[in-house]
């Protein structure tokens, strides 16, 4: 199959047109067009598209153009929260390792569990060194250390995804430990949040649609939880809430951000296509 041939910014809007999009104001639609990938764009069209590829009875670009701003927005906001996890979780998983088996027991294969693949994890970490090399306290450590990091400063070059790794291949007990002692869950729980959550990341740092969005993955839903989690946006919202680690803040700042945003585009967004229930707010609201 040959590749289609690029198009200008006004055979964008031809095309938009021949399949059912309203474009009430040509000019602002250009200049979207201008700033925003056509083929980006085109994805926050997927809720309104039909089988032959043409868009449903009023769909218009200005509304579309909202629900990707929704998008960003809501992109910022969980970044920033998953931040304040990750920052989190690498105290609390150095603090643990650093006591347990000393500053250079990670560099140990015998601490984890059987399914750890060593070499791999030392590579890993190589190439976040190496990447890192002129980062001054990297430097002091090769210069001072011969290039020896205790385990409290080797999390500071671990990405999210080296962190869920760590965790997910330390000792069954030493799991089961911390995921009760931090949340009260079980090492399962825990082990699918980390994933779920390092996608979550992954796809918020580089842009990702999150609107009308399948995740790969479902996050485990905790004993007691009145619904069951899915692959959709509110679900890893809600997985988030589990991992968030303090519970005022994530009422007053976090959840109320959500609150504003969602009433902010409440006429352009619809809650069913980022899998909201009805009492997502109550669900949200940690007691």
């Amino acid at each position: 199959m040959e590749l289609k041939p690029a198009t200008t910014f006004d055979e964008q809007i031809d095309l938009l047109r021949q399949r059912n999009c309203l474009i009430n104001d040509e000019a602002f639609c250009k200049q979207v067009l201008r700033q925003i990938n056509y083929y980006r764009f085109s994805a926050y069209f997927l809720p309104f598209r039909t089988k032959n590829g043409s868009y449903l009875e009023g769909t218009n670009f200005r509304r579309v153009y909202r629900i990707y701003e929704f998008d960003g927005k809501m992109r910022q906001v969980l970044f920033s929260t998953i931040e304040q996890v990750e920052l989190y979780l690498r105290a609390q998983l150095a603090y643990f390792h650093a006591h347990k088996y000393g500053p250079l027991g990670y560099m140990d294969a015998s601490n984890y569990g059987s399914k750890h693949d060593h070499q791999r994890f030392l590579k890993l970490f190589a190439d976040e060194v190496n990447y890192n090399k002129k980062v001054p306290f990297v430097k002091h450590h090769q210069e001072n250390y011969d290039g020896k990091f205790p385990i409290w400063v080797a999390t500071e070059l671990f990405t999210f995804g080296m962190l869920s790794y760590f965790y997910g291949d330390m000792q069954t007990s030493d799991k089961k430990g911390i995921a009760k002692s931090l949340y009260g869950t079980t090492y399962y729980n825990l082990d699918s949040w980390l994933r779920c959550c390092t996608d979550l990341r992954n796809i918020c740092a580089h842009y990702g649609r999150l609107y009308y969005r399948i995740f790969s993955a479902i996050p485990a839903t905790p004993d007691g939880f009145p619904i069951r989690l899915g692959r959709r946006l509110f679900d890893n919202i809600e997985m988030l809430s589990f991992l968030y680690p303090d519970r005022d803040k994530w009422n007053n700042e976090v959840l109320l951000s959500i609150i504003a945003l969602i009433d902010e585009y409440s006429e352009d967004i619809e809650l069913r296509h980022i899998g909201f229930p009805t009492n997502w707010e109550k669900l949200l609201y940690k007691a």
